[in-house]
């Protein structure tokens, strides 16, 4: 995995947060609702002429992250419908032809007025474009004449136009940090060729990224190795290696089923199944990116914005497991997982137990236990391991392991976790 200087806030961070916006938004029936609803482009229009995003605030998004404990936000720019968020020379489809607003420019500047690292999402499709060649993604694939309508229509004007703006996005905004391409999708299905990185021309792409802004990531949905890779709507179960070698690696995730605001969509993931998940990522060397879906009008959810608040309140009293942690080489126990930052080991228990836990290996290793989120001292022993136990006593653990010991009330928190001061040397 490459461990550039430049790249340690990325490995540190640990959670970052996704910001879905832009004419679905409007639509609140998901971000692909043009393709699963096959709309024609004068369907989709009135979502774009519509557009209003008169409670959209970069700056309160921007803090709410803060709160979060996110250490960076991406937002669409451009999502595959083609509608760009921002000034854009090559086309007057774009949100301040619309309503008169450069919503990169707010996000690029809220981000830096908290301290937050700058992340962009930039879509390799646009179905809005006239050049852009139908394909098995595209709404128009189920239409009568559907592969007459490719006649005249040129990738190779396409990729210019892309590479356009892609970069104004890399040239007007100062330094970028971080960069989401989506996506490639080279398999031939029902009948149409996909695009992968000869259509993108993913190499200029990414030398384009790498001399504009050389100490950007660049995310591997180019088709071709980039510097992380982006596993979405799942959890890795162990470190993430590509030819047996370690790599970074990011989870994408969404509160509900939908990345864009869908008024309808209930599939809400609680606060404790998001620490779980976020604790997982981190556990096995990851990154998660949580995703909200700001409504039509530019405003976080209520329902989101309790989630985060919750979560939240979680982060800050649990950074150190967090910020700057990562796998930790011991076998954790069946109630939990362990993450370690240093010479810290963090045992976040998913069930709490009953009086104690036991902890492999870790005798003779660890000076100091306590719960994390209050600092209180919790008890440590080793017990015989010949010890058979009875009816009233427990038998001995094996050798080498630590027994922590708890209370019986379960400390009032999403997760509990129980942080270890490891002895020098382990």
């Amino acid at each position: 995995m490459s461990s550039q200087p430049e790249h340690q806030w990325f490995d540190e961070a640990r959670l970052g947060m996704f910001v879905h916006f832009g004419a679905y938004s409007v639509a609140a029936r998901h971000e692909w609702v043009q393709n699963y609803e096959r709309l024609t482009d004068a369907e989709y229009l009135p979502y774009v002429e519509n557009f209003d995003p008169d409670r959209f605030d970069a700056g309160e998004i921007a803090r709410t992250a803060k709160r979060l404990g996110a250490g960076y936000v991406v937002l669409t720019t451009k999502h595959h419908e083609g509608f760009a968020l921002w000034n854009s020379r090559q086309s007057d489809f774009t949100a301040h032809a619309v309503c008169g607003r450069d919503l990169v420019r707010e996000h690029v500047d809220a981000l830096r007025a908290e301290g937050l690292r700058v992340g962009l999402y930039f879509s390799l499709i646009d179905w809005h474009h006239p050049d852009f060649l139908i394909d098995w993604v595209h709404p128009r694939r189920d239409d009568e004449n559907a592969h007459e309508l490719n006649a005249g229509r040129d990738m190779e004007r396409y990729r210019a136009f892309m590479h356009a703006q892609l970069r104004e996005l890399l040239t007007e905004y100062g330094q970028i940090d971080y960069m989401f391409f989506d996506f490639s999708y080279p398999e031939h299905k029902d009948g149409w060729d996909g695009k992968g990185p000869a259509d993108w021309d993913s190499e200029a792409m990414l030398a384009m990224c790498r001399e504009l802004q050389p100490n950007m990531l660049v995310n591997d949905r180019l088709g071709i190795p980039g510097d992380f890779y982006t596993p979405e709507q799942y959890q890795p179960t162990e470190p993430v290696r590509r030819g047996g070698e370690l790599v970074r690696w990011e989870a994408c995730q969404t509160i509900n089923g939908s990345w864009g605001y869908h008024r309808d969509n209930l599939d809400q993931k609680s606060a404790p199944l998001l620490a779980q998940m976020l604790t997982d990522s981190v556990s096995m060397g990851g990154n998660m990116l949580l995703n909200i879906g700001p409504d039509g009008r530019g405003a976080i959810s209520p329902r989101d914005r309790a989630v985060l608040e919750t979560l939240g309140e979680w982060t800050e009293l649990h950074r150190g497991a967090i910020v700057g942690a990562g796998h930790a080489e011991f076998e954790p126990p069946r109630e939990g997982a362990y993450t370690r930052r240093g010479d810290r080991l963090y045992l976040h228990l998913a069930t709490w137990p009953l009086g104690y836990v036991h902890l492999p290996g870790l005798a003779g290793k660890v000076t100091f236990t306590r719960l994390l989120h209050d600092g209180s001292w919790l008890r440590t022993s080793e017990s015989d391991p010949n010890s058979e136990g009875s009816q009233m006593e427990a038998a001995g653990q094996p050798t080498g392991t630590l027994t922590v010991h708890l209370p019986v009330q379960r400390p009032d928190v999403l997760m509990p976790v129980i942080e270890l001061r490891l002895a020098d040397g382990v």
